[in-house]
């Protein structure tokens, strides 16, 4: 965004020259912003807000034209939007200068002081285009014209922050739609067809590909019902793929054509990608779609040969050396990354369509396919997602594991261990409930009820859930009732442990073994792993859920450890009241009485903790390995 900056009197220039060094703003005069007002895309003023509104108001026209514009007090405690809100992005900027300044972002528009959408902002956000169906009616409510898109979007956002009852028909996936799902407003129903559409609604949004033909679209010229403003968005999930033939003709026609073809077959030419074979890169159908800014891949003979099609050609084969270009590239295009095996992870939406001189074929990747959570699936296709929390900041749970609680539609979380706060991005409606006082049954038939009601569920475990996570009855009895389940890993405490201990747990030629393990308390030991047996390695041993029984710990260590080996007790680790005792091991039993630690206390010992002695031979300048040759 090429920013200019206004410093109006001299007590602002501080505050102006910090945002001009972060944004990388050019300094421009008040006299000035008449003349540069269409060659930068924002203004900020550093001053009063009146000397701002008196400067720009005979150059405001248009919100889709006009540049943003932010005000900020000349001491810099506050930012407001000024102008260009959502569509300019004055909104956005002003929460970037209120960052850079410590200041408070003021922001008017009703849509961000009530959480709900930008209307005008989500086809630029995501890479969505825009169209929209509304109709004009006389007084008796015949029908005598469509309006603009441009009026539509304005309806559109007229009702949705007037929450009006408004239908979200989506059919097709990606970060768009998570966001629009994670985010539902309490106004908005989620829908699975057209056919749901009915007159309670004022408002219908769609998130789609496809051309839409249904009665909520389309009016009769005689018909007097009211039918919902119309507003879709149309997301770029297609790989279209394609050949042409020997000087084909006229790369416009043959554009007009294939869009006509794709019309035909109900979609928009909404493609991510159009892909073909390499011999084609020169042709000017391929030049055509640069300059219109589509992407463009191409593949060789070999690669679209390993495709297998449902329309080979024997004769395209004696030409090319492959029996498939446009359903083949179509295929080998969808599949991202590098598909194993060839062939899955994308739907042919149109087969071959043969045009005069050129043939066209439509994919979509799996992974764009949506499908409506109450038909019960999750991130990974499965209805319940197992995800580990992390050691209890909520910044490390994992991306993965983040989505997953936004999407879901019950938590039920390990309260007695993973902090309540990792919760808390849940989104509106979902039931949050801790396990803490409820016995396996319980907790089976809460997941089971929800589990019937097509909900997405996620089973919040501390750490990572393989270790001291309690999960393979459950999982026990997933696959006893046949219900569908993923795990998310998560980052352990142990390794939560090593960073906030700042020492390496492998030490070169020391210890290259870390042992995970727990004392012996109400859960007995297999006898191979007593304490005292494990110690015999000397390894970086990290012990889960056991200082209620430290005596017995550090009486089965000193069997094999010095007394002076280094030891930590690590309390809530990196939670809000995280403490960390270090100490040696003769020691670890008075550390622990002492500070009354309990539960969500790991125990490591080693001489690993704090070493700095001893160079890895990765990086000594002698040693040869793939990527460097050593040094005599």
């Amino acid at each position: 965004m090429r920013t200019a900056i206004i410093a109006i009197t001299e007590a602002g220039a501080p505050v102006a020259s910090r945002i001009e060094q972060s944004l990388a703003a050019h300094r421009v005069g008040r006299g000035s912003v008449a003349a540069n007002w269409r060659d930068f895309d924002a203004f900020i003023f550093i001053g009063a807000m009146g000397i701002c509104v008196r400067t720009i108001a005979p150059l405001v026209e248009d919100k889709h034209t006009d540049p943003a514009v932010v005000c900020v007090d000349s001491l810099g405690r506050h930012a407001v939007a000024v102008l260009s809100g959502h569509v300019g992005g004055a909104n956005d900027l002003t929460r970037r200068v209120a960052a850079i300044l410590g200041a408070d972002p003021v922001i008017t528009t009703q849509s961000d002081l009530s959480g709900l959408w930008a209307l005008d902002t989500l086809a630029e956000r995501f890479g969505w285009t825009v169209v929209g169906h509304a109709s004009e009616r006389d007084g008796s409510g015949v029908v005598v014209g469509h309006a603009s898109e441009r009026d539509i979007m304005q309806r559109a956002i007229f009702a949705f922050v007037n929450r009006k009852p408004t239908a979200l028909l989506i059919e097709a996936h990606d970060d768009g739609t998570e966001y629009l799902l994670n985010s539902l407003p309490e106004h908005v129903t989620v829908v699975s067809s057209l056919d749901e559409v009915d007159q309670r609604y004022k408002l219908l949004i769609v998130v789609s590909p496809r051309l839409q033909r249904s009665e909520a679209f389309l009016d009769e010229p005689s018909g007097k019902a009211e039918r919902p403003t119309t507003l879709q968005f149309v997301p770029r999930v297609l790989t279209v793929g394609f050949g042409l033939a020997h000087q084909a003709g006229p790369a416009e026609v043959i554009y007009d054509e294939m869009v006509q073809a794709l019309a035909a077959h109900g979609l928009y030419p909404c493609a991510r990608q159009w892909c073909t074979i390499d011999v084609k890169a020169d042709e000017p159908f391929v030049a055509l779609l640069r300059e219109k800014g589509e992407t463009v891949r191409f593949f060789t003979a070999e690669e679209l040969s390993r495709i297998d099609v449902p329309t080979p050609s024997a004769t395209v084969e004696k030409h090319v050396g492959t029996p498939s270009v446009c359903e083949a590239a179509a295929i080998l295009g969808s599949l991202t990354p590098d598909p194993s095996p060839i062939g899955e992870g994308s739907i042919m939406t149109v087969p071959k369509v043969k045009g005069k001189n050129w043939t066209l074929a439509v994919c979509i990747p799996t992974e764009k396919v949506y499908t409506p959570l109450s038909n019960r699936r999750g991130g990974g296709g499965e209805a319940i997602e197992i995800v580990g929390a992390g050691p209890g900041d909520p910044d490390l749970i994992s991306v993965r594991g983040r989505k997953m609680l936004e999407r879901a539609d019950l938590i039920l979380y390990a309260g007695s261990l993973v902090p309540k706060a990792l919760t808390d991005c849940h989104k509106p409606g979902a039931v949050v409930r801790s396990s803490a006082d409820m016995t396996l049954e319980e907790q089976c038939a809460l997941m089971k009820e929800h589990y019937d009601q097509g909900h997405f569920i996620v089973r919040l475990h501390t750490g990572d859930p393989c270790i001291f996570g309690a999960i393979q009855e459950q999982m026990a009895f997933f696959d006893r009732e046949g219900m569908a389940y993923h795990i998310t890993p998560g980052i352990s405490s142990f390794l939560a442990a090593a960073a906030e201990l700042k020492s390496q747990f492998t030490i070169p030629e020391r210890t290259q073994t870390i042992i995970l393990t727990r004392g012996e308390g109400r859960t007995p030991m297999p006898e191979r792993e007593k304490l005292h047996l494990l110690a015999r390695s000397q390894s970086t041993m990290c012990i889960f859920l056991s200082a209620a029984i430290v005596d017995d710990v550090q009486r089965e260590l000193l069997q094999e450890y010095s007394e002076d080996t280094p030891v930590a007790a690590c309390y809530h680790l990196t939670w809000p009241d995280q403490k960390i005792y270090r100490g040696v091991l003769r020691d670890l039993a008075h550390i622990v009485h002492d500070n009354h630690l309990t539960l969500t206390t790991m125990l490591v010992v080693g001489a690993a903790i704090d070493n700095r002695a001893g160079l890895s031979a990765l990086y000594d300048k002698h040693f040869t390995h793939l990527f460097r040759q050593g040094k005599e």
